[in-house]
Formats: C-alpha cells, structure tokens, sequence
C-alpha cells in the first residue's frame, strides 16, 4: 500500500524547473563565443571568395586603336592600353597588334603572341625570311595572315576588329578565321 500512496504523492507535484549545472552554463557560453570569434573569421574569407564570381564581367568591350586612314596592306604594330580588374586589383596592360588591309580591303588585326611557346613575334625581322612574321626565340614563321609555317603548331590568334567613324576598335581575341 504505501508503494501506491508514494507513487499519487509524487503525481501530485507541481513540475519542477530543470536547473542548469555550472559546466553546462560554461559549455554553451564557451561554445557561442568560439562559434561567433570563427564566424567572425571565417565569413570574409567567403565573402573575398565569392565576390569576384558575383560581378557582371565586361564582354564585348571595344578599345580605340588607331585611325582607318593609317593602315596599309604591309603589317604595322600598334600599342593600346587595355584597364584590367583581377578581383579588387585594377591595372592597366599594354598590348599590341599587327594591323592592315588583306586583298579585299577588310582590316586584319593580328596578335603578336606566337603560338609555340607565347614569345612576341615580329614583321620582317629575319631577312631570310622576308615578308613573314618570324619569332626569335624558337624560329616559328607565319605568312601575312597569320597562318603557321615552321615549329608553331597553329596560326596567330587575331582580335576581333570593330570599325566605328574613321577609326579601328580591337575586342577580344579569337581563334584565327582568315587561314585554312
């Protein structure tokens, strides 16, 4: 009988309050303070990540080069400077390129990177090879169009050319589309 009594006097109690123990008290303040000082840490992290993936890139942008009337059916270089954003760094990079009229009067605008091992090719400076581009660290040859000759094992690469009121507007690099 008494075991009945024990267990009414029991259900009769009003629901204690759970007491938080010290090392409990410790664990979960420790442990939000290690979660804000990592987050603290560790979100500029993903931030300097993901941000550069976050900006609208600059396609199709054109860089006034040089004047239509200056051009020739002979290869000449030309210099412009490209602004170039890596991340948060904003540079400014001087290119070249190898500017004239083909036979049918169309501007050809042609990188100056050989295609073997990337080293600047030059017009006319082999005189055994005249009328070529000719490039000094490994011998590669390309004709006026830019197709390969010797040791490189595709043509040059050419800009894409945009002519816009008397003057020549040079855009991204592509594949050579003038050779075979």
């Amino acid at each position: 009988m008494s075991n009945q009594n024990d267990h009414h006097e029991a259900s009769q109690k009003p629901p204690g309050r759970k007491e938080m123990s010290r090392r409990q008290f410790l664990t979960y303040t420790l442990g939000g303070a290690t979660a804000y000082m990592v987050s603290g840490a560790v979100l500029p992290m993903i931030r300097f990540a993901v941000d550069p993936i976050l900006h609208k890139g600059s396609k199709g942008n054109f860089i006034k080069v040089v004047e239509v009337s200056k051009i020739t059916n002979e290869p000449q270089e030309f210099s412009f400077e490209l602004q170039q954003q890596d991340g948060w760094y904003s540079s400014t990079a001087t290119l070249s390129a190898w500017i004239r009229k083909n036979d049918k009067g169309e501007i050809v605008a042609l990188s100056p990177v050989c295609k073997h091992l990337g080293c600047t090719i030059g017009w006319n400076n082999d005189k055994g090879y005249p009328d070529e581009y000719h490039c000094p660290c490994h011998g590669a040859r390309y004709t006026k169009d830019g197709k390969n000759l010797a040791v490189a094992p595709k043509p040059l690469d050419e800009y894409t050319v945009k002519v816009d009121n008397g003057w020549i507007y040079l855009g991204q690099i592509v594949p050579n589309k003038h050779v075979s």
